[in-house]
């Protein structure tokens, strides 16, 4: 039976829960792949474009588009490394700090609810952490 297939399930499951994050972010103006960016960039480290793009896995083309977007919107901004003059960094504003934590929230409440059925969470994130070699 088709729905008894690994990729059916992960597919499917994905396609949940990305449609429930969806539906909880965009009160807040986002979508997945905006919050994954957001994420990046907040990760506490000044992230060039490149690194932002090598960190989220997608090309350079598409980080380029995504960063326009969220910075059109006031959410981060290009700035010259205050270590390396030849080097620019994505950083977060104010307003883009602020959104990334009001949707961080969301998004765990979201995943907390999604996974509730499971008896434990955790572990299967740890098991699925284990599938990607992590």
């Amino acid at each position: 039976m088709v729905s008894d297939r690994l990729g059916y399930l992960l597919k499917h499951v994905l396609a949940e829960l990305t449609e429930a994050q969806a539906a909880a972010l965009a009160p807040q103006g986002l979508n997945g792949r905006d919050l994954a960016v957001l994420s990046a960039v907040a990760s506490g480290e000044p992230l060039s474009q490149l690194e932002v793009a090598a960190r989220l896995r997608v090309d350079r083309t598409s980080i380029g588009d995504l960063l326009d977007g969220l910075e059109e919107r006031g959410l981060v901004e290009r700035r010259r490394s205050t270590e390396d003059r030849r080097r620019n960094v994505v950083v977060l504003t104010p307003q883009g700090e602020s959104t990334f934590e009001a949707a961080e929230r969301i998004r765990l409440d979201v995943e907390r609810r999604f996974l509730a059925p499971i008896p434990h969470p955790d572990r299967f994130r740890k098991d699925l952490r284990l599938l990607l070699g992590e």
